[in-house]
């Protein structure tokens, strides 16, 4: 569905929002407005990266909004985030996506109004890259409130729990955003070479305290995640450890009383043990012996 979103009679410049749009209606749109092929191509491919592209006075965004993943397991680009692609020169703007970004006309409203900050293309631009990267923070906070959750899990309980899989599909979201914050800072470095207000400037250096904050949170939580895999991996190995120490008392206990069961067990017809009377009191009390012997020597060493 294409949109004109402003004219210039409301503004200093044209607006076209398309949604959703069909590989041939955005060729149309290109033809019109002579839009390069080769990024027409960047707009269609779904799971294309954050990137800016300038050529013969034509801007290019790509943008990745974070949107709420269908299912728990959801950890790639395409199920994590949905894409903003934004074409501008000095007096139009065009913008293209399949979901629907309230923003869009709240941008609308402002630019329509004079002498606030989406007096130019650039401005709106900005903006947009503002609203992609807001939309990361409350995902982080989630994430975060996960984390400690499962620190709490695998710290607090007795047994150790599997865990093991929603921290890896917690370390891939995290993942998957520091991949698409750091392409976004390159957007911000070209952006910041097209400044051409203090009110502009301003509006950047703002953005770009919001990116280091939010990239800051990814950062934290990928390494965080990664702590406490390898923790939680420690810590079932060790647990896996202390049931084979408890095993290994019990199989030193039971060897030599096994040992002498067994050599008592054979059916040899001359064994001087088999007609005497103490035989079987002197073997149980044999067995008995031993067995505290091991306890003590255990006790010793600090195994029991």
């Amino acid at each position: 569905m294409t949109e004109q979103l402003l004219a210039q009679q409301d503004c200093p410049f044209t607006w076209l929002d398309i949604t959703n749009p069909e590989a041939g209606e955005l060729q149309a749109v290109a033809a019109q407005y002579n839009l390069p092929e080769a990024l027409v191509r960047d707009c269609l491919e779904p799971n294309h990266l954050p990137k800016f592209e300038a050529t013969s006075g034509l801007s290019f965004i790509i943008l990745r909004v974070y949107a709420t993943p269908k299912h728990s397991e959801a950890d790639t680009i395409q199920e994590l985030t949905t894409k903003i692609a934004v074409f501008y020169t000095a007096d139009r703007l065009i913008t293209v996506h399949r979901r629907q970004h309230p923003v869009l006309l709240e941008l609308k409203n402002v630019a329509r109004t004079p002498g606030q900050e989406c007096s130019t293309p650039a401005e709106v631009s900005l903006h947009l890259t503002r609203y992609a990267l807001n939309s990361f923070v409350q995902p982080a906070l989630t994430l975060t409130k996960a984390l400690d959750d499962y620190e709490a899990e695998i710290f607090l309980k007795k047994e150790v729990p599997n865990a093991l899989q929603g921290l890896y599909f917690l370390k891939r979201k995290a993942s998957v955003a520091r991949q698409l914050l750091l392409l976004t800072r390159d957007i911000l470095t070209m952006l910041r070479r097209q400044t051409t207000t203090p009110a502009h400037a301003l509006l950047l250096q703002d953005t770009q305290d919001l990116h280091t904050k939010v990239e800051t949170l990814y950062q934290q939580l990928d390494g965080a995640a990664t702590n406490l895999m390898n923790l939680y991996l420690s810590l079932s190995s060790q647990r896996t450890n202390e049931a084979m120490r408890v095993l290994t008392v019990f199989s030193a206990f039971f060897l030599p009383l096994t040992f002498i069961a067994g050599i008592y067990g054979m059916n040899f017809e001359f064994m001087p043990e088999l007609t005497w009377k103490l035989g079987y009191p002197g073997v149980l009390v044999s067995m008995v012996l031993i067995s505290v012997g091991i306890y003590v020597w255990f006790k010793r060493k600090g195994w029991v």
